[in-house]
Parts: structure tokens; sequence; C-alpha cells
């Protein structure tokens, strides 16, 4: 898959024209529709007015080839974040709608589970010692106040994810730092939870989590790797398509001798 174009395609084309003579004769051409300037994301002729103008040194930057694939991903973590968040936020609700109706509720279930003992008996079920029961039992137990904690611990959660979610869809550098940071507190209990019990979703979970903090520690060059922020920087710059035009017009600028 053309990532940029199917970026452009979505979003239109950027085309730039800059001040500087030599640069500028590279980035537009003459057609039977007019002058078309180049896409610095595709690299398409376009013809019409360029979008934007300037000295190169301003023109925005514009990501293409593996940048731009690793901004796609970004946007996959965060609608992952995302969704997350509002798990996070219906769990909380649920927790303060239970607290203020858990007398309604016991009741409702003290009622309810021996009606189903006659159904659990033919199917050979222990209803009174299933872990449902024991469950709702300790879940009933819970005093007002810790379930408001828990509510006010999930809002937080909650609140932490769409964060995430907003850092990384606009591919900022605090949302990829916050993500990896924010993963890897809790990747110490998704690997004790798994310990205890082997899960299919905890699994995939665990898997997708971890993928998620290499994946960025390595790619975007956080914390030093890879030489950190000046190589990350140099790297966008280098895939820009104003720099290989502006290295193509110095290679073909014949130097003078003093």
């Amino acid at each position: 898959m053309d990532w940029a174009l199917r970026t452009c395609s979505w979003h239109g084309h950027y085309t730039y024209a800059p001040d500087e003579p030599d640069l500028r004769d590279r980035l537009h051409v003459k057609t039977v529709a007019g002058t078309a300037w180049r896409c610095l994301r595709c690299g398409t002729f376009v013809p019409g007015d360029p979008v934007g103008s300037g000295p190169a040194d301003e023109a925005p930057e514009v990501p293409r080839g593996q940048l731009l694939r690793d901004r796609w991903i970004l946007k996959l973590l965060a609608i992952d974040r995302g969704f997350h968040g509002v798990l996070m936020l219906a769990g909380g609700l649920l927790v303060l709608r239970f607290r203020s109706d858990r007398q309604s509720l016991r009741e409702s279930f003290g009622r309810d589970v021996p009606l189903l003992k006659p159904f659990a008996d033919q199917i050979g079920w222990n209803l009174d010692n299933s872990h449902l029961v024991h469950w709702a039992d300790e879940l009933f137990a819970l005093s007002g106040t810790t379930l408001l904690l828990i509510a006010i611990f999930l809002f937080w959660y909650s609140a932490l994810h769409f964060v995430e979610a907003v850092g990384l869809w606009l591919s900022k550098r605090w949302g990829e730092y916050l993500s990896v940071i924010a993963t890897s507190v809790f990747l110490p209990l998704e690997i004790y939870e798994l310990i205890e019990r082997v899960t299919v979703f905890k699994v995939v979970a665990l898997s997708v989590n971890l993928a998620a903090v290499v994946w960025l520690v390595w790619r975007k060059r956080l914390f030093g790797v890879r030489g950190g922020w000046a190589a990350y920087h140099r790297e966008h710059s280098e895939a820009s398509l104003l720099s290989v035009e502006r290295a193509a017009v110095a290679k073909n600028t014949p130097h003078r001798s003093g």
C-alpha cells in the first residue's frame, strides 16, 4: 500500500513554493492545465497554486515513507487506548451505579439465585459453591468507601487512556513518552495475572502492550535509544522531499574555486 497516496486521497496534497529559485524550479512544471507543483508527501505534481510558500526552512513537516507509516501505527495505538478509556469509563459508571443501588441488587440477587437451583442441579452445577456466588458475596461485602475509591481509580485510568490517545493520534512526542511509561507501569501486574491464570485475552493484551512499548522506544528513539531526539529529528529532516531536492541542487551546483 502506498501510504502517501492514501493519505493524500483523504487529506489532500500539500504543495509548497520555496523562495529559493533553484529549489523552486525543481518543484514545479508547466503543463497544459497550468503550473503544477510537487506534493511534499507523495511526490505527485498537482496543477494549481501551491498550498504554502516561503523559505524552505520554514516549510511545515510533511512525513513521508516510513515516517508516514509510523504515524498510521500511532493512530492504531491511539484507537486502542481510546477503546480502553471507554471501557474504564463505563466500568467506573457501573461501579457508582452499583454503589447507589447495592441494597436493592443484593435483595434481588438473594431472591433470584434460589430460583436457579433446580436448573443448576439438572446440569450438575453446584450453585452454592460456584465462583459466581462467591464473587457476588465478596462484591456485596465491599463498603461504600471502597466502591467509591474503585470508581475514582477507574475514572483516573480512563482519563489517562484518553490523554494517551490524543497524544498518539496527534503524533506528539509527549504522547509517546506517556504511553510507554503508563503501559510499562502496569506490565508487572499483567504478567502476575497471567501467571495466576492463563487466558487468551490476557495473552493477547500483554503481547499488544509489550509490542507497543518496544516499538515506541525503538522506532521513535525514546529515552536516548538509537541516538535519541537528535537522531529522530535528523531522520525526519532527511526524509523530507525539500531536503532531498535541496541536496540535489547542491550536488548539481558547480563549486567556484577562489
